[in-house]
């Protein structure tokens, strides 16, 4: 019974490796041919940059172009390990540890596996690699440890680090040769080479001097009182006084004005009650009659 077992542990174990390896490869292809003109698009972008002048732009922008190169070239290497794991399922099968000669196909797989987010069969091949060998070996691998045996060249290509100043400046030319482009580096370069701290400091200190003029103490001056005739008292009496009655005229007519309305509205409710009644009595009329 536990031969039976054991047997459809194996088959299932490299049944599904197979399968999800199968499938990675056909992603790393579609995406591989995606991210092509993909790259293409932004390499042209760069070169309008270049050749209008915007090189700000274009440094900012080669530093993607590069990122997107390293992971298609790190898919590169992954496709031929999945290939080469395909080839080995019954060697892997049959052996309880993991062959020399695999080690590092599998250790890399395991390694860029939650780095290659577009890429999800992996992480299920790493949950089968983990079943098959054990959570220590999975750690040493994804880890980096000594013994780990991952692709050197495929921790560099995924790392998260920012791209050297060589090599942005060497993609720029490169795309500058690829569409004929009289570009002068000499700006980009100058701009490199800047230090950190060289960024940073672009303002200018701000030194507060004492000034050398001493003022002396000010007396305040206070308003010179406002002399007022006899004659402007009188004037500025007699203009409160237009004001007042004015206003009184103003405040007089605006209930003159309510008045009227509220007259007006209690004759219109005595016409509409006057027809109502005559209503009311003509159909009396007419039901009598």
């Amino acid at each position: 019974m536990s031969t039976i077992n054991s047997l459809f542990n194996r088959a299932t174990f490299g049944t599904r490796c197979k399968t999800c390896l199968n499938l990675a490869i056909s992603r790393i292809k579609l995406l591989h041919n995606r991210r092509e003109l993909q790259l293409k698009h932004m390499r042209k972008e760069i070169a309008e940059y270049l050749q209008n002048g915007q090189e700000a732009i274009a440094r900012i922008k080669v530093e993607h172009v590069i990122c997107e190169q390293n992971v298609a070239e790190s898919y590169e290497i992954l496709e031929l390990f999945c290939e080469q794991l395909i080839a080995r399922i019954p060697i892997i099968e049959a052996q309880r540890d993991c062959p020399v000669e695999l080690l590092e196909a599998v250790a890399t797989i395991i390694f860029a596996s939650p780095r290659c987010s577009d890429l999800p069969e992996l992480l299920q091949v790493r949950n089968l690699l983990t079943t098959k060998y054990g959570k220590e070996f999975v750690s040493a691998a994804a880890e980096l440890r000594p013994d780990s045996c991952v692709n050197r060249l495929v921790i560099e290509k995924l790392s998260v680090g920012a791209p050297s100043v060589e090599r942005r400046l060497d993609v720029l030319k490169e795309i500058s040769e690829e569409y004929n482009l009289r570009w002068d580096s000499t700006s980009t370069e100058k701009e490199f080479s800047k230090k950190h701290e060289d960024l940073l400091d672009g303002s200018i200190p701000i030194t507060n001097k004492p000034s050398s003029i001493k003022a002396g103490p000010t007396e305040p001056t206070l308003p010179s009182p406002k002399t007022t005739s006899g004659r402007d008292r009188v004037h500025g009496i007699d203009e409160t006084r237009a004001s007042n009655s004015s206003s009184d005229a103003m405040e007089r007519a605006q209930a003159a004005l309510a008045v009227a309305e509220r007259a007006l509205a209690s004759a219109h409710a005595a016409a509409e009650l006057t027809k109502v009644k005559l209503f009311s009595q003509g159909s009396k009329a007419k039901h009598f009659g």
